[in-house]
């Protein structure tokens, strides 16, 4: 009885938390003033943590032959992610991989209901679990990937082009903390955790300049990142006609607002902190 009040009590309150984002991105999302060529004027967050709820918005308006399907890696309980406002708002259908039990859980109880046409799948992403994800996947070619799981990243993103998807637009997290111009990932490690001192806090993920290297060798073109500084998007050509993508100039860098706030320093400072950790340099491995 008491277990049974407690998920009753859980839904109730992420109910409330998804009134709310659907209220917040369609204020946020109607009082933009989009100009088609400047990515910055398109964001709007209602799920996703920062503007990429918008971002995507407008890439989507322009897919050839769209599929209306999304796969997100790290979806956590689905309250704060870059495709819930797909799959409520625009009824998306999905499959939405989370590693951690309770909270795919508590996404599938939530969401369920309100989108059938989402699969959840509890799933820590590695090199040699691609081959599950692919059978629950309904297509190798979704409108939209998204990967966020604040580590190694890159080389799961690797794994899963050469692995054979090919999504029109990809959304990745990066970290500013590498700078602008280094094409560096922290080296695989398949049980990789974020640790909890200063330096180890900024000791994940990959620099937006080795996702360049990376996504540009698998035929992808950079469109933006947003201006918080945390996600980067690309997109496949072929996808969007290229007057519309010819158009698009997109900011190359900024910084994260949140390591920015926490450090109080910008990222020369915060390399410092790090410069001597292990880093796989992308750009050398790919022309050597």
């Amino acid at each position: 009885m008491i277990t049974r009040i407690k998920e009753l009590l859980i839904r109730s309150r992420s109910l409330q938390k998804i009134n709310f984002a659907v209220a917040r991105g369609a204020a946020a999302s109607s009082l933009r003033s989009i100009d088609v060529t400047r990515p910055a004027t398109w964001e709007f967050s209602g799920f996703s943590q920062n503007g990429e709820d918008g971002i995507l918005d407008v890439l989507l308006r322009h897919v050839r032959e769209p599929n209306r399907y999304f796969i997100e890696i790290g979806t956590a309980d689905g309250l704060e992610n870059n495709t819930s406002w797909l799959s409520l708002v625009h009824r998306y259908s999905g499959l939405c991989i989370e590693g951690d039990p309770k909270k795919s859980d508590a996404h599938r109880s939530v969401f369920t209901p309100m989108n059938y046409g989402l699969t959840f799948l509890k799933l820590f992403v590695r090199s040699d679990s691609l081959l599950e994800m692919k059978s629950q996947a309904r297509t190798e070619t979704p409108d939209v990937f998204s990967l966020d799981i604040d580590g190694i990243d890159y080389h799961i993103a690797k794994a899963i082009l050469e692995s054979g998807f090919r999504p029109k637009i990809f959304v990745v997290e990066y970290n500013s903390a590498f700078g602008p111009e280094n094409s560096v990932t922290i080296p695989f490690k398949e049980d990789f955790r974020i640790g909890s001192s200063d330096a180890d806090r900024l000791y994940y993920g990959c620099s937006v300049a080795g996702w360049q290297c990376l996504f540009e060798n698998h035929g992808y073109r950079f469109v933006t990142v947003d201006q918080n500084g945390v996600n980067a998007v690309f997109v496949t050509p072929s996808a969007f006609p290229a007057a519309f993508l010819d158009q698009v100039s997109g900011t190359d860098f900024a910084e994260n607002f949140s390591q920015l706030t926490n450090y109080r320093a910008e990222w020369p400072e915060q390399y410092a902190l790090i410069r001597e950790r292990p880093l796989y340099d992308i750009k050398a491995r790919q022309t050597s």
